[in-house]
């Protein structure tokens, strides 16, 4: 086997069969790839959006930390896609994982997507950024108590045997989840039902902050809505990007991306108001994060008034999953990562599989329960739901005690209490009275 895996990554070399790729008799296409190239930069957005948005939530001791774990994956993922991760995705292999053809992005500097007019180097870039922020999203699990050397690690190998196969199953060549008929638009399955699933197991591995009985306040809530505003204007890169070229589907997943999230937004503070009498900042921003994980997989594929039910429906599941999980079993999944981006995700792929029209996008093969009375997407997607939460999980309990074998996953209670910010980098996120940085006692 490893003798297969060294033969075929060195022929790659030398061989390149590019997913979706038409050979370089197109002619560039100059607003669809501008769109793409635009998209790719805003989805990158999302990345320090989403540091920007962890790190108000937590304490002050442990921002720079949480930063710090959110941006590394920009540069380690990042990496990791364009030398192995993109061919293992969108190369051509069999059902479960691509192959080795087009390593180092290998020979797309001459291909194309499709007919878009689009080169095959613009949409590898788009990916990479989804590829980058999905293991970042599962930071906020564990935040406040993770060992940064080993959360490199199981970062790195989360991105390639999470990740990557998923993502192959759901959009690459002959995945078998799409040939299964599971429609994902954007990422409810790919990228916020790994991230979240994994995020559940991750925070019972991880165990409890010595703090979780009594939890400090968000920090800085300016940061957080800085943070989800970051998050909602990337966003609309992530989804409307998906739709690859510049036209009417991308006009609509993106018009479905801001109602997605600005329902979720009204529904979550209405839901705050009545429970504790006042409307909040947190919450609000809460909600129209999972307002956007749940429009994702739906945004190329649902009407207008759709839409606005994916938004409503699931800040109120996943608000009543928040406080079940903090009331009922007491689990430290600190920053809500399950709640927010796996049920959100559940919530989207199921409705898609209700809602889909080919009013909205021709090209699907079958459309939703309620819109044609067929069933087969609905169950399609229930199934690719089970199978990527399954599977996710699984493997996220295999990859964080591996790596606990040769590194520890969590700080001590020492580091802990001082905070990680000064216990593993020295620094704090703001300046002393001398002019100076923190610095560890």
């Amino acid at each position: 086997m490893l003798r297969r895996f060294v033969l075929a990554a060195f022929f790659s070399l030398t061989v390149a069969h590019p997913a979706f790729a038409q050979e370089a008799t197109q002619v560039v296409d100059t607003g669809n790839t501008t769109w793409l190239l635009v998209s790719a930069a805003l989805v990158m957005l999302m990345t320090p959006g989403l540091a920007f948005f962890y790190g108000g939530m937590v304490s002050k001791k442990n921002v720079v930390s949480t930063l710090l774990q959110n941006y590394v994956a920009l540069a380690i993922v990042g990496l990791l896609w364009i030398i192995v991760g993109y061919s293992l995705a969108f190369g051509e292999g069999d059902a479960y994982i691509g192959g080795f053809d087009i390593v180092m992005l290998k020979g797309l500097d001459s291909q194309f997507y499709g007919d878009t007019g689009v080169p095959m180097l613009a949409f590898a870039a788009f990916q990479m950024m989804f590829a980058i922020i999905t293991p970042a999203l599962i930071t906020g699990s564990f935040a406040e108590r993770v060992n940064f050397k080993a959360w490199i690690f199981i970062m790195a190998i989360w991105s390639l045997a999470v990740y990557v196969p998923v993502a192959h199953w759901v959009w690459g060549p002959g995945g078998w989840l799409a040939n299964k008929g599971a429609l994902d638009f954007a990422g409810g399955l790919v990228v916020h039902i790994t991230a979240g699933f994994s995020g559940l197991v991750a925070a019972l591995l991880f165990g409890k902050r010595s703090s979780a009985h009594d939890p400090a306040p968000p920090h800085n809530v300016p940061m957080i809505m800085m943070g989800a505003a970051l998050l909602w204007f990337g966003w609309f890169g992530f989804n409307a990007g998906s739709a690859i070229s510049s036209g009417a589907l991308s006009a609509y997943a993106f018009v479905n991306t801001f109602i997605g999230a600005a329902s979720a937004f009204i529904t979550w503070m209405v839901i705050d108001w009545i429970v504790h009498g006042r409307p909040s900042a947190v919450g609000s921003s809460i909600g129209l994060v999972v307002g956007l994980v749940a429009i994702t997989p739906a945004a190329g594929y649902v009407e207008i008034p759709s839409a606005f039910i994916i938004g409503i429906v699931a800040a109120i599941v996943s608000n009543l999953v928040i406080k079940g999980m903090n009331t009922i079993t007491h689990l430290d999944d600190a920053l809500d990562v399950f709640a927010s981006h796996g049920v959100g995700a559940v919530v989207g792929a199921i409705l898609t599989g209700l809602y889909a029209s080919k009013t909205v996008n021709p090209g699907i093969t079958n459309e939703g329960w309620l819109i044609s009375g067929d069933s087969t997407l609905f169950f399609a997607n229930l199934h690719g739901v089970v199978v990527v939460a399954a599977y996710s999980m699984v493997a996220t309990v295999v990859i964080v005690k591996v790596v606990g074998l040769f590194a520890p996953i969590r700080v001590n209670e020492d580091a802990e209490g001082l905070g990680l910010d000064r216990a593993i980098h020295g620094e704090g996120s703001s300046f002393t009275l001398d002019g100076g940085w923190d610095k560890p006692k």
